[in-house]
């Protein structure tokens, strides 16, 4: 007997949302990350470097971040 796995096949019905779920936080963490290294990469230049790009030190995260939150 033969068996094959169709891998288009959806996942069962009460399966749905838990993968939506884990596939949310997969992206969520991974630009995080992302954003998180943009952060320290920022942190390590000089204040004038900083200024040349036209960001404050303490605005660091709020650059990083401008388009998740409007402050």
């Amino acid at each position: 007997m033969a068996y094959s796995i169709n891998a288009n096949a959806r996942p069962a019905g009460f399966l749905r949302p838990a993968f939506a779920a884990l596939g949310a936080a997969l992206v969520s963490y991974m630009e995080r990350n992302t954003r998180l290294d943009e952060i320290r990469r920022l942190e390590v230049l000089s204040d004038s470097e900083l200024a040349a790009r036209g960001i404050a030190r303490d605005r660091i995260a709020h650059h990083v971040f401008r388009d998740k939150f409007y402050v």
